[in-house]
């Protein structure tokens, strides 16, 4: 399952990549947000998007999509067992699925246009995680750190 969310920067973008998704015959989720609400707050997306992908196991994944990804990709981080990371080309796309095993592509759509995102999307979404010793060692070593507390606490 692919779970999609975005602020009221993102939400027209999300739209666009919903419509693609929807076209290739992915099964997804549309989280929200549904139309411009200047008020609505990234982090609601993106901690709700993350806590989805991590609920399915490994095969989920998630889109989200606000102004800079910044702040969607900081959140959605929070999750433990969330590797998000904001996309920018196709091939770090691909390096960041296939090497570091992301589960959520985080867009930033003041600088992302429609053929961009899809292209990242796709990118994303076909490429596999290589579960070699290295990457493997690297992903766990993140993983346990995860909820340890911050230095001098």
């Amino acid at each position: 399952m692919i779970y999609i969310g975005a602020d009221h920067r993102g939400w027209e973008l999300k739209a666009k990549i919903n419509r693609w998704l929807k076209g290739r015959g992915y099964e997804f989720e549309d989280l929200g947000a549904y139309e411009y609400n200047t008020w609505d707050d990234f982090a609601d997306y993106a901690i709700d998007t993350a806590q989805r992908v991590t609920a399915g196991g490994e095969k989920n994944r998630g889109i989200l999509v606000c102004g800079s990804g910044i702040g969607m990709c900081i959140a959605a981080n929070k999750v433990r067992g969330i590797r998000a990371g904001l996309g920018f080309a196709p091939d770090q796309v691909h390096a960041a699925r296939k090497d570091d095993n992301i589960n959520i592509l985080v867009l930033a759509s003041d600088n992302t246009d429609e053929l961009a995102a899809l292209e990242l999307a796709e990118k994303f979404l076909e490429t596999e995680f290589v579960e070699s010793d290295n990457y493997l060692r690297r992903i766990e070593k993140i993983s346990r750190y995860e909820g340890q507390p911050a230095v001098g606490k």
